[in-house]
């Protein structure tokens, strides 16, 4: 008995260090990712072609097929053919790469067009949409497409009227205007298929498709948003949707209903000074770990974005502040 008692305690002592190292590699993985997307931004191809290769390594040869995508982008614009096109290789011929619309447009790999490899991937891109589509629903697809533009594309335009005419100006309501009319209107078109059909997947219409449905819905009123929270919650669980999209939504409802948001998606502005913050979060000492059980990247580089770091002490100390922000904005 005691012996055996042994042994278990020694299976399960290697299976949380198992658990943790694959933790670890995953953490440092995504670190290197997020250091070799920066020096893309930078246009520093080399130095990020590099990173993205570090990452492969330490994740154990393995690496998401965006992550090799992106890794095929910076050998190919560092002068790097074949090794840009051992990356696109690795995500078409195990068939998990399908955007044939991406890839033959992407300015990134233009020195590879004349390569007599690049015929290969792209008929490969091309078998593998042919099997990742089989069993579409192509007008449907082809319909929520069309809502995912109309959703997009004005919002697309706010950036750049904001730093030409402020928040406050006219040109700010006249787009808004036109986001909440389209709004309104996609929203009419994924009711009905939300109702009838259930929140359906990428199998049934496509990953554009299946964010539309989410889009749609996080772009919705509070009481729509509360109403189908339950139907993306059990799609998640079936595979239909999601976790990471999921986490935004939760995020939203939650503060629409005064309470404190969990995944810390929600960034809120503070009217009289411009200054960007993240809406009261609920434990923000542990708001890591949730985002990555969701598979968001850490707090930090989310709201890089807006120009933010990300300090919990200094966080908690404000959050009174951001508290009161908040019940404003409800009270207005």
């Amino acid at each position: 008995m005691i012996r055996t008692t042994f042994i278990f305690s020694l299976l399960v002592s290697c299976f949380f260090w198992v658990r943790n190292a694959n933790a670890q590699q995953k953490q440092l993985y995504d670190s290197l990712v997020t250091q070799a997307f920066g020096f893309y931004e930078i246009k520093e191809y080399k130095a990020s072609a590099e990173k993205y290769a570090e990452a492969f390594v330490a994740f154990g040869g393995k690496g998401h097929t965006g992550d090799r995508y992106n890794a095929a982008c910076s050998w190919a614009l560092a002068g790097n053919p074949d090794s840009a096109f051992v990356q696109l290789f690795k995500i078409t011929q195990n068939g998990s790469y399908t955007n044939l619309e991406h890839i033959t447009s992407d300015t990134d790999l233009n020195s590879l067009h004349q390569d007599k490899r690049w015929k290969k991937i792209i008929s490969q891109v091309q078998k593998n949409k042919e099997k990742a589509e089989a069993n579409f629903d192509k007008p449907l697809v082809a319909k929520l497409n069309k809502i995912y533009e109309d959703d997009q594309s004005h919002r697309m335009q706010i950036n750049a009227i904001q730093e030409k005419y402020g928040w406050e100006s006219t040109q700010m309501d006249s787009i808004w205007e036109v986001i909440s009319l389209k709004d309104s209107l996609n929203l009419i078109e994924v009711k009905k298929i939300l109702d009838t059909r259930g929140w359906l997947g990428a199998d049934i219409v496509g990953g554009k498709g299946n964010s539309t449905l989410f889009l749609v819905i996080q772009h919705a009123d509070q009481k729509t948003q509360e109403q189908y929270l339950p139907m993306m919650r059990e799609a998640v669980a079936k595979g239909n949707a999601a976790a990471s999209s999921l986490a935004l939504l939760e995020d939203r409802v939650a503060l629409g209903q005064g309470k404190k948001q969990i995944y810390g998606s929600q960034i809120g502005m503070f009217r009289e000074s411009g200054e960007n913050y993240v809406l009261p979060l609920e434990d923000p000492d542990n708001v890591d770990k949730r985002r990555a059980s969701v598979g968001l990247g850490k707090l930090q580089d989310y709201v890089n974005y807006w120009g933010m770091t990300w300090n919990v002490e200094e966080y908690k100390k404000n959050l009174p502040r951001y508290e009161e922000e908040q019940r404003k904005y409800h009270r207005d």
